[in-house]
């Protein structure tokens, strides 16, 4: 192991009551922290320290190891280096010797393995012995003098006012990604433990550490913007095939006293899925496990195919797309469980709703940001539609 990531989340906070635990997405904050730690290449094991074990089991459940972190290390007055440190020794007991650590915090949802990986290229690069995630800021920095007065910090207050982008190239620290070299942090005992090196990221600069802050990130990760498929392989797609729990669905069944089976499914993606099937550019699909009449009485209501009762998704849908003269390069396929992982990993490009299991997040092309059944679908079709030549 060279590279070990160590995420702290503990079980109590004042401001958000179970904050790592909470969704933005669909994923928890201690998910999207383990997720994109583990899509890092230069990351080798992922471990997260907690005092709580309902964060404990989420962070196994996306692959992280947990580490138990001891009570007198786990309050509002206990340094995050305390933590730190605690967990370098549990991953060295287990006979591992991590020459790199990095730091991750659950608060800054929108990390991306790409972050990750530039603050250890950066650190290479630089000889440095740590390194951490920064932001570019073109503001004008004030500080109260004597007399309580103002005096500008990286202007002259006294002089003609600058434009903003002749200011002084200045960073500030996301809080995001931390990287060091194990022996400098072990002797200073800080993140900061000798010559840093800055990697400049641009994701959206929020921390969350209130119930406003929760509420924004869940409006970024909605937003337009927050799609991951370039339109350049949107455009290409001519087929597009979904699964149907966790898809169409939130993956959940009801089932009354006779057996009789519910669901429950979005209208919003329902309509999303007709606007595309009446633009008649694409052919649509559901390709099912599960044999229930509900798959078929949705896809009769949605007016697309369905195939039901298949265990090899691969050779069924490699049928299915010869007969209609598309090829799979052209074929969006969209999972959320393992069982669809082998059509996922054939087809042009996969997507998966955003509380899909982790080994499919892990793997997905394009990682939708809505759960399954509440507007995952809605999401893709009019990425699909905005993508399509005029």
């Amino acid at each position: 192991m060279r590279t070990a990531a160590i995420i702290l989340a503990r079980g109590g906070s004042k401001g958000v009551p179970g904050k790592n635990l909470r969704p933005v997405g669909g994923v928890s904050l201690v998910g999207r922290s383990v997720r994109a730690a583990r899509g890092a290449e230069g990351v080798d094991a992922v471990f997260v320290s907690t005092d709580d074990e309902a964060i404990a089991a989420e962070a196994r459940r996306f692959g992280a190891v947990a580490i138990a972190r001891p009570a007198e290390i786990s309050g509002d007055a206990a340094s995050s280096e305390s933590g730190w440190l605690h967990a370098l020794e549990v991953i060295r007991a287990g006979g591992a010797a991590p020459e790199a650590l990095v730091f991750l915090q659950c608060t800054s949802p929108f990390t991306t393995p790409a972050d990750i990986d530039g603050c250890l290229a950066a650190m290479a690069a630089s000889g440095a012995e740590c390194a951490l995630a920064v932001r570019p800021d073109h503001g004008f920095l004030w500080t109260i003098g004597e007399g309580g007065l103002g005096h500008g910090v990286n202007h002259d207050e006294t002089k003609p006012r600058q434009r903003r982008q002749d200011l002084p190239p200045q960073y500030v620290e996301t809080g995001a990604v931390y990287a060091v070299r194990t022996a400098a942090f072990e002797a200073a005992r800080s993140r900061f433990c000798g010559r840093v090196a800055l990697h400049v990221t641009d994701h959206p600069p929020v921390e969350i550490d209130s119930f406003a802050d929760l509420a924004l990130c869940e409006r970024i990760a909605a937003a337009p913007g927050a799609r991951e498929a370039p339109p350049e392989r949107l455009r290409v797609i001519r087929a597009v095939v979904m699964d149907f729990d966790g898809v169409h669905t939130d993956d959940r069944v009801t089932t009354d006293q006779n057996g009789v089976e519910s669901v429950r499914s979005s209208r919003g993606d329902g309509l999303g899925l007709s606007r595309l099937r009446e633009a008649g550019r694409w052919r649509l699909m559901i390709l099912s496990k599960e044999r229930n009449p509900v798959v078929a009485r949705r896809a009769e209501k949605l007016g697309i195919e369905a195939l039901q009762g298949i265990d090899d998704k691969v050779v069924a849908l490699g049928a299915w797309l010869a007969a209609a003269g598309i090829g799979w390069e052209e074929t969006l396929f969209v999972g959320n469980d393992v069982n669809d992982l082998p059509a996922m990993r054939r087809a042009g490009l996969s997507a998966c709703p955003a509380d899909s299991w982790p080994a499919v997040l892990a793997e997905a092309d394009w990682v939708l940001p809505l759960p399954g059944g509440r507007g995952a679908l809605r999401v893709m079709a009019e990425a699909l539609l905005d993508a399509a030549p005029a």
